[in-house]
C-alpha cells in the first residue's frame, strides 16, 4: 500500500511466544492490530490459528505479506523455538523475508537511551543497555554501572524494582511488545539481515520440557 505521501508500506505479520501468551499483530496501510492470548502452555497448537483469524479479520490473506517479523527472547526456551521455526517456516514457504526482534528492543522502540529489563526466572531480570543485552540479579553490583550524570529511565515488567536500584525514573513503554516487534520489522524489511535466531541470555533448566521444541535447521 502507498500513503498520500507516495511511501510505501508494507504489510507485516508479527508474532512472538517467548513468555507465557500468543501475541501477533498485523501491520497494514499504516495501521496496526494486536492480539495477546495468555497462556502458559500449548502455544504451537494455538499459534497458527491464530495467524489465521488475525489476517482474516484484517481481510488479508497469507500472499499480502511482504515480510514476517518474530519474537526471538529473551525469555521461555521452548516458547522461542516455536515462533522462531513458524517464522522460516513461513518466509520459506511465501518466498518472504523473516525479521527476528528481541524483545527487549521492542520495549525500547521509540524510546531511545532507555534501559530495558524483563524479569527473569529465580527473582533475576534481563537488562538490556546500550544494546547489550544480560541476565542479570537485581543487585546495584550486578546491573549496568551508569555514567555518574545518566539521564536515562527505565521500562519493563522488572522497571520499578530495577529503577528503585538504580535510582532512576520508571517510563511506561510507548507500546506494546508485539507492536514493536512488528513496528520494527517493517523498518528493517529491506536492509540485509540473517534468518531469525533464538536469543538465549540463560542456560536451559535442568529439567527438559515434556514436548520436544521445534528442530531449528542452519
Amino acid at each position: 500500500m502507498i500513503d498520500g505521501a507516495g511511501v510505501t508500506l508494507p504489510t507485516i505479520l508479527a508474532f512472538d511466544t517467548s513468555a507465557a501468551y500468543c501475541a501477533a499483530a498485523v501491520l497494514h496501510g499504516g495501521r496496526i492490530a494486536t492480539r495477546t492470548d495468555e497462556m502458559s502452555k500449548g502455544q504451537a497448537e494455538h499459534l497458527m490459528p491464530m495467524l489465521e483469524e488475525m489476517l482474516a479479520d484484517a481481510g488479508l490473506t497469507w500472499s499480502d505479506l511482504d515480510g514476517i517479523g518474530v519474537g526471538i527472547g529473551p525469555g521461555n526456551f521452548t516458547g522461542i523455538r516455536i515462533s522462531v521455526a513458524a517464522a522460516r517456516g513461513l518466509a520459506l514457504g511465501l518466498g518472504k523475508k523473516a525479521i527476528g526482534v528481541s524483545t527487549l528492543d521492542a520495549l525500547s522502540f521509540n524510546l531511545p537511551g532507555a534501559i530495558t529489563c524483563l524479569k527473569a526466572p529465580r527473582g533475576r531480570a534481563y537488562v538490556q543497555m546500550n544494546g547489550v543485552a544480560a541476565l542479570c540479579e537485581i543487585t546495584k553490583d550486578d546491573l549496568p554501572h551508569l555514567h555518574p550524570h545518566s539521564e536515562t529511565c527505565v521500562v519493563g515488567d522488572a522497571a520499578h524494582e530495577i529503577g528503585q536500584v538504580l535510582g532512576l525514573p520508571v517510563l511506561p513503554p510507548r507500546q506494546s511488545v508485539i507492536e514493536g516487534i512488528a513496528r520494527i520489522a517493517a523498518s528493517g524489511l529491506h536492509l540485509p539481515s540473517k534468518p531469525p535466531a533464538p536469543l538465549y541470555l540463560r542456560d536451559a533448566d535442568a529439567a527438559p520440557p515434556r514436548d520436544p521444541a521445534p528442530v531449528l535447521l542452519p
